[in-house]
């Protein structure tokens, strides 16, 4: 009886793992499915360049190459959300994933094949943009001399970024400053940040009659944005 007992129990155990290791990946259209749900976070691993060429819709943009964006950019990925991870054919959004488990990201879900897989399904991407940059002169001339200004420099497909919407739609509400509020897309307008010598993002910058008087790259407190623009 105990040797039955301890088959079942084996069994069980084995059954268990292997349904885990095959969540682990899936295919194209599993990965579309599951990524409809609110909860789940797409991460693309790959480069800033390759990710401009498209990406799965929603995915945030962390360079599994590049350890030190990676690791700044993974601390606002939310341990308790699924996560489903790619990159161009599965080597990297598979070693990132390993790394992601054993750090605390107990749901990571692997595209297999990676975007070239996607492609192949004929799935959706978006970004690839054709927009004209925006020129230094144009971006100067954008903001107001008679009036206090804060640019946000960001992109939908950064972490911390994400992370701060909900802070900068709160202090527009503020009723007790008056300021005007523009946002430059980092993924679009390349030449830009580099004349400004912008590199991470989020990057935030306040004129007052024109001229730059504060910067701050990262996150930034409703209270601290307030306390700047008086």
């Amino acid at each position: 009886m105990k040797n039955v007992i301890f088959a079942y129990l084996l069994l069980f155990t084995f059954s268990c793992q292997s349904q885990t290791e095959m969540k682990e990946k899936v295919l194209a259209d599993e990965f579309e499915k599951e990524i409809q749900d609110s909860e789940v976070q797409v991460l693309d691993v790959r480069t800033a360049g390759e990710f401009k060429t498209g990406y799965i819709k929603k995915a945030l943009q962390a360079d599994w190459t590049n350890r030190e964006q990676f690791n700044d950019r993974i601390q606002y990925v939310d341990k308790n959300k699924p996560i489903y991870v790619y990159c161009l054919v599965g080597g990297r959004s598979n070693a990132a994933a390993k790394w992601l488990r054993e750090n605390g990201y107990t749901n990571v879900v692997e595209l297999q094949g990676g975007i070239n897989a996607w492609k192949a399904e004929k799935k959706p991407l978006e970004g690839s943009s054709n927009e004209i940059q925006l020129t230094m002169e144009q971006y100067l001339a954008s903001i107001p001399k008679d009036k206090t200004t804060l640019v946000d420099f960001g992109a939908n497909w950064c972490p911390p970024c994400v992370k701060m919407e909900p802070v900068l739609e709160e202090l527009k509400k503020t009723k007790a400053i008056d300021f005007t509020f523009l946002k430059v897309d980092a993924g679009v307008h390349t030449e830009l940040l580099t004349a400004l010598n912008i590199e991470p993002i989020p990057v935030f910058i306040i004129y007052k009659k024109g001229k730059e008087v504060w910067r701050k790259e990262g996150l930034v407190s409703k209270e601290e944005f307030i306390a700047q623009l008086k």
